[in-house]
């Protein structure tokens, strides 16, 4: 009986990456199709997605107890794009293709208003006096959903209306279409689409099947709750991750930049005013404020970003740099 529900939690977790990699396909195909930089805020927003439904279903599950979640996963969210998934793109594109380029203002712009989420969310929290600990009162708390949904508006804006040729790829500013393959059909896009929503919802049920056992080994192992809040952001992250080292990989670095740094903000803006209204209606506690290693870990993972890309051009030295950072929050939040 125990190897046969072990058996069928392998199947389960296979399942999972069998979604996760076909949800990639299908999304770098509508991507191709649509260009930049609305591609890559396609696969942004469907990540989110999925994000906010595995949040919400866990702490509807969990209660009371799962107040921190929220705060574990955007934090493991941003630490895993900022420090994991850019450097990983840089020192794999580095390495294959030396130095590499991007647009500048379109990845300050994302820079910025990262930042300002992220103190917002993570770090302001520690410093109010309305009500005791490292959470928002009530009013603290739309406010924040607001502003975070204002701010993450704002960039969509500026991303895709106002000032788009800030995210499209060096020398492409004028027509959207990559120059190193035929855009697919229109047909072949919808099918896609349609299936990349098909993967997508498969990930949420399969990864939401998946959760007491991942909770179970977590407290098996004796490690902190916050490594739950790690699992699940690489879970939901990885099909963003892989499209991004793909791109890195293809020279296209800005591709790279626009879905990593996109990811971030969706992950900010999306998740925090859903869990909001979520503590709001049910009454629960929303712990946001990081402890001091966690704070110190954002501010120099943000420092670090805006330096090792505030020149438009990476070697595989920034791609280190953003490596050891995450080897150090890994190591961290397994050894607190």
């Amino acid at each position: 009986m125990v190897v046969s529900h072990l058996a069928w939690k392998v199947v389960l977790g296979v399942g999972l990456i069998a979604c996760v990699l076909a949800a990639v396909h299908h999304a770098e195909v509508v991507a191709h199709r649509i260009g930049e930089p609305y591609g890559t805020l396609v696969l942004a927003l469907a990540v989110t997605v999925i994000e906010v439904a595995l949040i919400v279903s866990l702490m509807l599950a969990g209660g009371a107890e799962m107040a921190a979640l929220a705060r574990d996963t955007v934090f493991a969210a941003i630490m895993i794009i900022l420090n994991g998934m850019v450097g990983l793109s840089l020192l794999a594109g580095a390495s294959r293709h030396g130095e590499q380029a991007f647009g500048l203002y379109g990845v300050n712009a994302s820079l910025a208003t990262l930042a300002t989420m992220a103190v917002l969310t993570l770090v302001l929290p520690n410093t109010t006096t309305s009500i005791a600990g490292p959470v928002y009162s009530s009013s603290q708390l739309v406010l924040i959903a607001i502003a975070s949904l204002v701010l993450y508006g704002a960039f969509v804006l500026i991303q895709t209306v106002r000032h788009r040729d800030y995210f499209l790829p060096e020398g492409e500013a004028a027509h959207d279409e990559e120059a190193h393959a035929p855009a697919p059909s229109s047909r072949a896009a919808w099918i896609s689409a349609l299936l990349l929503l098909a993967c997508l919802g498969a990930v949420v049920l399969l990864a939401k099947a998946l959760a007491p056992t991942i909770e179970a080994a977590v407290d098996g192992a004796g490690a902190p709750k916050a490594v739950v809040g790690v699992i699940i952001a690489a879970i939901v992250l990885l099909p963003e991750s892989l499209a991004a080292l793909r791109a890195a990989r293809a020279n296209r670095l800005q591709t790279s930049m626009n879905l990593a740094l996109g990811s971030a903000l969706a992950s900010i803006g999306l998740t925090i005013p859903a869990v909001a209204i979520v503590s709001l209606v049910t009454g629960w506690t929303l712990v946001l404020g990081l402890d001091l290693k966690g704070m110190t870990l954002l501010m120099l993972s943000l420092i670090v970003a805006t330096l090792s890309l505030g020149t438009g051009r990476t070697t595989v030295l920034q791609g280190v740099v953003h490596l050891v950072i995450f080897a150090v929050y890994l190591f961290t939040t397994m050894v607190p």
